[in-house]
């Protein structure tokens, strides 16, 4: 499923299947929120005083957020900044990427794509926050219920989040299609619950006048602005709509919002609010709109779509490092489909237990939701202002809007996505320096791999033999030729491969048909299966070499048995028992050479030594592979 949902007639029921499927997966987060961020607003923290005045103006600046901040600038600007149908700060900064395909990126544009990779390790931090969070509020719900139960709430979140991250190797695909109608239920179900006690108190309704929010500030100056800190939980799940928008299309995610996932949330948002009015003292104003005889089965759907919206960030987790492998920012690692039908679900085992141990440190760390919640909303709100960077970049250069448009616009949405990020700043103490710390640290690790890939090839052409040299260095001293097929792997198709010259050397044979395979990743999501392959035969024909282009997508993997089905189906004939592949292997050494600083070079060994074989990533017969070693100084 891509974005050719936007452009077909997508019958009635397609759209609203997708449209559940998007509420599971899209919506989670976001749908989550109102656990904890009304409680956090006059219990947390930075709370304030739970005054009718201050009631009013914070439901306003929910309602104003969710307005401007996801149906406007999500769902009607930036979702419209697509790479072909994908979305996420990936595919944003493959569209920027791909003015310099063929040449260096200029100073600017490199900042660009810096700042793209930044807000890529954030992402990760939010996926290790979202699920510590959302599961410890719903769990201690059950405090609410039995006030007993408190010293059981944090072993049995930890054992909740141990099951959910246990399960990924086994795909989303038949969990996922009790996503949509468990997280349908749960907004019927907090819909229901604000609305019965917005009936109690429909005065609560006139918090839309944006007025309210106006007063708040003006009353409580500088307070009133750091509880924007608090406020942004109310948008956390912006990143993770525009992120998904590949699985569903633009048009279901947009039916999903209006219809199902906005009602429901303002209902449950000002419905806590009705609550607080009569009850200034209500500490967990969510749970206290639910009947006493409901509680425990509330805590129970509350676990589930926690775990739902925990699940749509990890997925985001796998999505956001294969593309990070595929744009050659990060060192191959395992990546494994769970769906046979369904190319997006994967599941990355080292990713996977990675992110387990950083959920499991935070849950044991803090303890509280209301603790996290301090950690929360920094990743969210330094993404969501990059985001709006890229896009301004974007839509001046893909759709030429005309800058008189375009700055005013971007303008006003950074203008809130920095007042969000303003207010988060002082959380930085209290926990917001993890996902800072976290996405520095994935930054030093993607910048690294490209930068020390790029040495790597740079000091291999110094020392490289031309392939126009090697192929008329032939015509003077003919090789001796051998049955069968060698297929040698090479990044760069100008060259001979070294493990190519290395068996002339050696061995003093060529093989009756030589290939020359460049796998390339372009910087669009996919490639259309009939333009994947070409094949050129070089010349003197006689000899029998070909070179053979094989061009992959971001969000695709490269499968050698792929390639060779597409090669047959282009002409080029050859028994794969007769076949041999040959690879080069590099060991590198660490050098004083200009280049990379020292530690960063240990630090891209240490990358390369972890990275998976190329034999296992592109899936090559390991029966059929001869390795060949280069040493290489950095």
């Amino acid at each position: 499923m891509h974005s050719s949902h936007d452009s077909e007639p997508d019958s009635p029921r397609r759209l609203a299947l997708l449209a559940l499927g998007a509420l599971g997966v899209v919506y989670g987060d976001i749908g989550t929120s109102p656990l904890y961020a009304l409680r956090e607003c006059f219990h947390g923290p930075h709370a304030i005083e739970p005054t009718p005045a201050n009631i009013l103006g914070v439901l306003s600046l929910f309602f104003w957020s969710l307005i401007f901040v996801i149906s406007v600038k999500y769902l009607a600007f930036v979702m419209r900044a697509d790479n072909r149908g994908e979305g996420g700060m990936l595919a944003l900064m493959a569209l920027i990427m791909h003015r310099t395909a063929g040449g260096n990126p200029s100073r600017d544009r490199r900042v660009l794509v810096w700042m793209a990779l930044f807000g890529a390790g954030l992402i990760y931090g939010d996926g290790i926050i979202t699920p510590a969070v959302s599961v410890l509020s719903a769990t201690e719900g059950l405090v609410v219920a039995t006030p007993g139960l408190e010293p059981y709430v944090v072993p049995l979140t930890l054992v909740i989040l141990v099951a959910l991250f246990v399960m990924q190797s086994h795909g989303t695909g038949s969990v996922g299609k009790i996503f949509g109608p468990m997280m349908l239920l749960w907004f019927v179900t907090i819909g229901t619950l604000g609305a019965r006690s917005i009936l109690e108190l429909p005065g609560v309704l006139r918090a839309v006048w944006p007025g309210y929010a106006v007063s708040f500030f003006l009353h409580n100056g500088l307070h009133g602005f750091l509880l924007l800190a608090v406020v942004i939980l109310v948008i956390t799940g912006g990143e993770a709509l525009y992120a998904d928008m590949g699985h569903f299309g633009r048009r279901p995610i947009r039916i999903a919002w209006f219809a199902v996932a906005l009602p429901a949330l303002l209902l449950n948002y000002f419905g806590q609010g009705a609550l607080l009015l009569r009850n200034p003292t209500a500490d967990s104003p969510f749970y206290q709109l639910v009947p006493t005889q409901l509680l425990y089965p509330m805590v129970a759907l509350a676990t589930l779509a926690a775990s739902i919206a925990s699940q749509a960030l990890i997925s985001g987790a796998f999505s956001i490092t294969r593309q990070a492998i595929q744009l050659g920012y990060s060192p191959r690692l395992e990546v494994v489909h769970t769906s046979a039908q369904e190319e997006g679900q994967i599941y990355l085992p080292g990713i996977n237990w990675l992110m387990l141990a950083g959920v499991l440190v935070l849950v044991l760390t803090f303890r509280s939701s209301s603790n996290l919640a301090a950690a929360y909303g920094m990743a969210t709100t330094a993404a969501m202002s990059i985001t709006t960077v890229l896009a301004y970049v974007v839509a001046r250069e893909r759709w030429k809007v005309r800058r008189a448009v375009a700055l005013p616009v971007t303008g006003l949405f950074l203008a809130i996505d920095l007042s969000f990020l303003g207010a988060n700043a002082v959380k930085v103490p209290d926990g917001g320096w993890f996902p800072l710390t976290l996405g520095l640290i994935i930054f030093t690790l993607m910048t690294t791999w490209k930068r020390g890939r790029e040495l790597v090839g740079e000091r291999l052409r110094a020392t490289a033999f031309s392939l126009k040299d090697l192929l008329s260095s032939f015509g003077e001293h003919p090789p001796v030729r051998v049955p069968g097929t060698a297929i040698f792997m090479t990044s760069n198709a100008e060259v001979a491969p070294s493990a190519l010259l290395h068996n002339l050397k050696h061995n003093k044979v060529l093989h009756e048909q030589t290939v020359l395979l460049t796998i390339q990743g372009a910087d669009v999501p996919h490639v259309p299966p009939e333009e994947r392959v070409t094949v050129e035969s070089l010349e003197p024909h006689e000899l029998g070499l070909k070179r053979v282009y094989a061009r992959y997508g971001f969000m695709e993997d490269p499968s050698i048995p792929d390639i060779l089905k597409r090669v047959r189906e282009k002409g080029l004939q050859f028994n794969l028992m007769g076949t041999t592949f040959f690879l080069g292997r590099e060991t590198i050494i660490v050098t004083k050479k200009p280049g990379m600083a020292r530690w960063r070079e240990a630090l891209f060994v240490a990358m390369s030594r972890n990275a998976r074989s190329a034999t296992a990533f592109f899936r090559i017969p390991p029966n059929r592979v001869v390795e060949l070693g280069t040493q290489v100084e950095l």
